[in-house]
């Protein structure tokens, strides 16, 4: 039982918990320039910022994130079961740590402090879950080409759209800001 809970615990502060949670201190713009243009949060007021269809891009970037993940890694380890928990465990980790620096417009020291904890949080688990990590194998060229191409596969993708629509399709505020 008290395996489990340390598991459950390490893999939970580990997977960007408090990351994502801290997201929540970004900010799209600056006072001043919202001060300027308060139309900007009129956008907000209708509903179409945080809506049905923002959600569900968020779970199939989700779901996509983790079928990458899983299948690639299963496909690149099918016969070391040990070494696909090591390897998806270790993108899902760097992914979801990725996609809060991606994601976030204006850095808060918690949220540098969140990721540093989070990858503090990994390499314990190095430590305390031996049974679930080799410690050869994670110190291996194999296991660095393999992380890299599963890393790049499930975040690659994403970081092309992600650029793409910034820049063909920028939101009102980043247009304001460059302006300003």
């Amino acid at each position: 039982y008290q395996r489990r809970v340390r598991e459950a615990v390490v893999s939970t502060q580990s997977t960007g918990m408090g990351p994502v949670f801290l997201l929540v201190l970004d900010v799209d713009v600056e006072a001043k320039i919202a001060m300027m243009y308060p139309e900007l949060y009129k956008e907000l007021q209708k509903g179409r910022v945080l809506s049905y269809k923002t959600f569900f891009m968020w779970i199939l970037v989700s779901v996509y994130q983790g079928a990458a993940i899983m299948y690639l890694g299963l496909y690149l380890f099918n016969e070391d079961f040990i070494h696909v928990i090591a390897i998806t465990f270790t993108v899902l980790i760097v992914t979801e740590l990725l996609m809060v620096v991606v994601t976030v417009r204006t850095w808060h020291w918690l949220m540098a402090v969140a990721q540093i904890f989070s990858l503090g949080c990994y390499f314990l688990a190095l430590v305390f879950l031996p049974e679930y990590f080799d410690p050869d194998f994670l110190t291996s060229t194999d296991f660095l080409v393999k992380f890299v191409a599963l890393t790049a596969a499930s975040c690659a993708p994403l970081f092309i759209m992600k650029y793409l629509r910034k820049r063909f399709a920028p939101p009102i505020y980043a247009k304001l800001q460059q302006s300003g």
